[in-house]
C-alpha cells in the first residue's frame, strides 16, 4: 500500500510566507521598558508641532489681509481698522515668546530630570542592576541598548521642536509684522538652531551619570536638575566669547545722545569716548557725566554671529556629552 499524501489542493505550489521580522531580545525589552516614555515624548511632540502650525497659519493669514488692505506698513497701524486687522496676530506672538520658548528653554533640564537620572539609579534601587551578572549579555552592551532608545527618542524630539522653532521664529516672528525677538534674548537663543538638541542629548547623559553615581533615584534627580541649571549658567557667563566681539566707535555729533546697538545685535559693553581718547563705561557716565564725550565705543555680537556661536556651544555640548558617556560605560563594567 503506498503511503504517499496527496498534497492539499489549497496549498499545493503555494511557498509558504516567510515570517515578518520582529524585535527579539534586549532591544525588545527595552523598547517595552520605555513605552510610556515613548508615547509621552510623541505627544509633547505632536503637541508643539501642532501649535507652531497653528502659529504660522495664523501669521501668514494675518500677513496676507494686512498686505492686501494696505496695512502691513507700520505707519498705518494708527488707524483703527488696520489696527484690528492686526490684531489677530497678537494671540500667537504670546503662545511663542511666553510659552513656547521658555518650555523649549526648560526641555534639556526636564529630560536630564525625568529621563536621564532614573534611567540607572531606578535599576540600582530596586536591585534589578544584578541580573545583568547573569545574563548572557555584557553589561556595556546592555547599557548601550538601554540607553539607545531614549536617547533616540530625545534625540528625534528635541531635533523636530528645534527645526520647526527656528522655522517659525525666521519666517513669523523675526520677519514678522509686529514682532521683537532678538536671538540673543534669554528664552530665544536655546529655543532655535541645533542648541536645544545639543542641550537635551547632553543632560540626558549627565543624568545617566548621576544615577550611576548616587544610586537613588529622588537624589539623583534633584542633583541632575542642579547640575544642569549649573553647567548652563556657567555656559551663558562665557557665551560672549565663542566668537570674536565685534568692537565699534561712533562718533557723536553736537548734541546727539548714545546710541544703541544695531537691530538684533547683542550688546556685551558700551561707553563713551572722552576727548583724550580714553573710554568711559556707560554706567561711569551716569553718575559723573560725560558731556565731552566725542565718540560711543560698543562691543557687541550682530545678529549673523548667532550660527558660529550656536556651532561653538554644541560642539563644547557633544564633546561634554562623549566624556560623560566615556565614564559611564567605564563605571558600569567595574
Amino acid at each position: 500500500m503506498s503511503t504517499d499524501v496527496l498534497p492539499d489542493r489549497t496549498t499545493a505550489g503555494v511557498s509558504p510566507r516567510p515570517a515578518a521580522p520582529r524585535l527579539r531580545g534586549l532591544l525588545w525589552l527595552t523598547i517595552r521598558q520605555n513605552r510610556a516614555l515613548l508615547w509621552v515624548l510623541a505627544a509633547v511632540a505632536v503637541v508643539v508641532a501642532a501649535d507652531l502650525v497653528w502659529i504660522h497659519a495664523v501669521c501668514r493669514h494675518t500677513v496676507g489681509v494686512l498686505r492686501r488692505t494696505g496695512c502691513y506698513s507700520s505707519e498705518t497701524w494708527t488707524d483703527t481698522h488696520c489696527w484690528n486687522l492686526l490684531s489677530p496676530i497678537d494671540r500667537p506672538n504670546f503662545a511663542y515668546v511666553s510659552v513656547l520658548q521658555p518650555a523649549v528653554t526648560v526641555l534639556p533640564l526636564l529630560v536630564g530630570v525625568f529621563i536621564g537620572a532614573p534611567l540607572l539609579a531606578q535599576e540600582y534601587e530596586r536591585g534589578t542592576i544584578r541580573l545583568i551578572r547573569a545574563q548572557s549579555v555584557s553589561p556595556a552592551r546592555w547599557l548601550a541598548v538601554r540607553l539607545a532608545v531614549p536617547a533616540v527618542a530625545v534625540l528625534a524630539v528635541s531635533g523636530v521642536i528645534a527645526a520647526l522653532m527656528s522655522w517659525v521664529w525666521w519666517t513669523d516672528i523675526l520677519h514678522g509684522p509686529a514682532s521683537f525677538d532678538p536671538p540673543f534674548q534669554f528664552f530665544t537663543y536655546p529655543a532655535i538652531g541645533v542648541v536645544p538638541v545639543a542641550w537635551s542629548l547632553f543632560a540626558l547623559a549627565l543624568g545617566v551619570l548621576v544615577g550611576r553615581l548616587l544610586r537613588r533615584t529622588l537624589p539623583a534627580m534633584f542633583a541632575t536638575g542642579a547640575l544642569v541649571a549649573g553647567v548652563h549658567g556657567l555656559v551663558v557667563w562665557v557665551r560672549p566669547y565663542f566668537h570674536p566681539i565685534v568692537d565699534q566707535v561712533v562718533p557723536l555729533g553736537a548734541g546727539q545722545p548714545f546710541i544703541g546697538q544695531p537691530m538684533n545685535a547683542w550688546l556685551i559693553e558700551r561707553g563713551a569716548v572722552l576727548s583724550d581718547g580714553s573710554r568711559v563705561a556707560e554706567d561711569a557716565c551716569r553718575s559723573s557725566p560725560c558731556d565731552g564725550a566725542t565718540a560711543v565705543w560698543l562691543r557687541y555680537h550682530p545678529a549673523d554671529h548667532l550660527v558660529p556661536i550656536q556651532l561653538v556651544e554644541t560642539g563644547i555640548l557633544l564633546t561634554l556629552t562623549a566624556v560623560v558617556l566615556v565614564v559611564v560605560f567605564r563605571r558600569i563594567r567595574a
